[in-house]
């Protein structure tokens, strides 16, 4: 059997990072070679329903029940991509024995992983760590969570005498960008619930996250000589910041934390004559989130009655909605997995997500969906690393699911 890391290893070889800018799907030429790679892979295995939706984004397989008594089908899920919001190509990651302290990610530029800026790595004293070289992202995000499942795949083949019921798998292309699941079949992936392994250190159970929301602010702006402007230039890039400097200045990412929603406005560009502001909005609370937009909207609306109708546009797309609301009803699901980590000697890290996955669009259509750890930290940059023996847990706990699903 293959150790889950060095599945690991073999898998953040290959770029998947998503382009939100493409509109294909996979959005990235990549992603498509990895669902081979990984296709490949299900069928050695000997996986049955191996079945290639690379069009549609995902790929799905079963590894059938080992027991004529009757038990729910349930599925497990990661994304194969990795963000856009730093490189992951020619990813060069190594272990190191974590003795205390900060590390030192690359000599030759001089780039450490530093315990005071990041504190929680003092919990990994004497474990071995997986991080990078600090010029691009690991991969942890979510490459774990896929090791962490066909591991645990593995193992029940190696062992029939673990007796389980039907297990679905899916992969999913895209999920950074939102897209992960947009043309996922609930109904033909037919599994009662499912778990996402996409959450973040060793511990970590999650079945409420953000409500959310992307907005893009466009003005259109007119852009005369500077020398003649007086009361005929419009200067797109002033009313822009306008715009932005309207939103509550203490609701940004950097400023809040747990239940705390924000306004986050990670992208801009444009000059006099047309700007572009970029907005992700997110708030656990519906009603709280409804009330965000409606901030934007009011902004919008007082903008163009000051410089005309034409010149400010704002288009508002809900993302994705919390998953809290699907799973109350079906909390056995989540109350299954709490035990699985208790019984594997983890400790259950109940939170809300600051974030989204795919699990909750799916819970939205159907498919009850909490969020499982799959062990990194820092995911989306440079400093990301993921202690091997938390993959090593998720392996554990994905398993021991099985079985007490088996034995309900």
């Amino acid at each position: 059997m293959e150790r889950v890391d060095d599945r690991f290893y073999r898998y953040i070889q290959y770029k998947t990072t998503s382009d939100e800018n493409s509109g294909l799907t996979p959005s990235s030429p990549e992603q498509t070679v990895f669902f081979k790679v990984l296709l490949e892979e299900l069928r050695e295995m000997g996986l049955s329903q191996v079945c290639d939706h690379t069009e549609q984004g995902y790929i799905t397989a079963e590894l059938p029940a080992n027991t004529d008594k009757a038990i729910p089908n349930i599925g497990f899920i990661a994304h194969i991509d990795t963000s856009p919001d730093a490189s992951g190509e020619n990813i060069k990651a190594r272990t190191v024995l974590h003795t205390g302290g900060d590390i030192l990610l690359n000599e030759e530029q001089n780039i450490v992983l530093s315990a005071t800026e990041f504190p929680e790595l003092n919990k990994y004293i004497g474990q071995n760590i997986i991080v990078t070289d600090g010029t691009t992202l690991l991969g942890a995000d979510d490459k774990a969570g896929v090791a962490e499942i066909l591991t645990a795949i593995e193992h029940l083949i190696a062992h029939p005498e673990i007796k389980h019921g039907t297990i679905r798998i899916a992969f999913t292309a895209d999920e950074e960008i939102g897209c992960g699941v947009d043309h996922f079949d609930v109904h033909s992936f037919n599994a009662e619930w499912a778990y996402t392994m996409d959450g973040g250190e060793i511990g970590e159970l999650e079945y409420e996250n953000f409500n959310a929301a992307a907005a893009t602010v466009t003005i259109n702006g007119r852009n005369i000589h500077p020398g003649y402007a007086k009361d005929k230039m419009l200067n797109a890039i002033s009313i822009a910041m306008e715009f932005a400097q309207a939103l509550p200045s203490d609701e940004v990412p950097e400023k809040t934390e747990g239940r705390e929603g924000f306004f986050h406005l990670n992208q801009m560009e444009g000059n006099v004559e047309k700007s572009e502001l970029h907005y992700i909005i997110r708030d656990h609370d519906r009603a709280t989130f409804e009330q965000r937009k409606q901030t934007m909207q009011n902004i919008a609306s007082q903008l163009k009655q000051k410089y005309g109708d034409e010149v400010v546009n704002l288009a508002l797309k809900d993302q994705y909605y919390n998953m809290l609301e699907k799973i109350t009803p079906v909390m056995h699901v989540v109350d299954i997995a709490k035990q699985a980590m208790e019984d594997c000697g983890v400790q259950p890290k109940i939170s809300p997500i600051r974030g989204g996955t795919d699990g909750a669009r799916l819970s939205f259509e159907g498919l009850p969906c909490p969020n499982i750890f799959a062990g990194g930290h820092n995911f989306h940059g440079r400093f990301e690393y993921v202690p091997v023996p938390s993959m090593e847990a998720a392996v554990s706990v994905i398993i021991r699911i099985c079985e007490i699903v088996a034995n309900r």
